[in-house]
């Protein structure tokens, strides 16, 4: 009975009929020297970012770890192709098409609007576990937040506009300057659907098979306040992983190697967890 109606969540007439148009897709990755039977990593950049943030710092250091790494750019972003009149079920099911590719069962981690992105595939792709990073869950609260601390930059995007977030928003002052300004400029954006979406969408559909979820951020976050953190948390029955003096973008950030860590110690131990009532 639990096996048939996992499935008809994941099978959906509607969306038979209508098919998501493929695109080319850019994935990067790093894998492991040896083989160590670690499951395999599905990072999902934010919007305006690429697989290219991940690249950065956190692909070659879970490797590093054992954990094949990989990231993709949704479409429009980075190297994927340009998608103009892209929503977030065309993102969700870039991040299925390339979870179901790998080779074992897959994490999926989600940043910022990723993390969004990772809630609505997760209905659709039976993860072995899943980490939303700084997330993004959408509603007026977190466009409030972002409206107080850059308003110039943020208030385009209620009117259809491209959401601009400085790079005061994104890290902090420990990170040196050449590389905040180096980072800030590699941004581009999302289409505007998905960007009004993210504002007034619907809540993300139950995950498939009920994998563990881990929430991380950090309270200093500009763009994610302290309590979006919480409620997150809370949805997926837990508490919060924070990492004060952090900005939002934390696998870029100075100290982006702390997250990183933390996530890879507890999916080490999330298998436990797996089988919960």
């Amino acid at each position: 009975m639990t096996e048939l109606s996992e499935r008809t969540r994941v099978l959906r007439n509607w969306e038979w009929a209508r098919p998501v148009r493929p695109v080319r897709r850019e994935v990067l990755s790093a894998t492991p020297e040896l083989e160590e039977g670690q499951p395999p990593l599905l990072f999902v950049p934010g919007f305006g970012h690429g697989a290219w943030a991940y690249a950065e710092h956190w692909l070659g250091h879970a490797a590093s770890r054992g954990f094949p790494a990989y990231a993709v750019s949704l479409r429009g972003h980075g190297g994927s192709a340009s998608a103009p009149e892209a929503d977030l079920r065309a993102y969700a099911h870039d991040v299925t098409q390339v979870a179901a590719s790998l080779p074992r069962q897959a994490v999926l981690v989600g940043h910022g609007a990723g993390a969004l992105v990772v809630a609505h595939a997760l209905a659709r792709y039976p993860a072995r576990a899943a980490v939303l990073v700084a997330p993004v869950l959408g509603g007026w609260a977190t466009l409030g937040a972002a409206l107080v601390h850059h308003p110039f930059g943020t208030l385009p995007a209620v009117f259809g506009g491209g959401l601009r977030l400085h790079r005061r928003q994104l890290f902090s002052r420990e990170l040196p300057d050449a590389d905040a300004r180096r980072y800030t400029a590699r941004l581009g954006r999302a289409a505007r659907r998905a960007q009004w979406q993210l504002l007034t969408g619907a809540d993300p559909e139950p995950a498939v098979g009920r994998p563990p979820v881990l929430v991380l951020g950090s309270p200093d976050d500009r763009v994610v306040p302290a309590s979006a953190l919480t409620r997150a948390a809370r949805r997926y029955g837990s508490a919060p992983l924070l990492f004060p003096g952090m900005g939002h973008d934390l696998m870029l950030d100075a100290r982006w190697r702390e997250p990183i860590d933390a996530i890879l110690d507890w999916l080490v131990k999330a298998p436990a967890r797996a089988d919960r009532p």
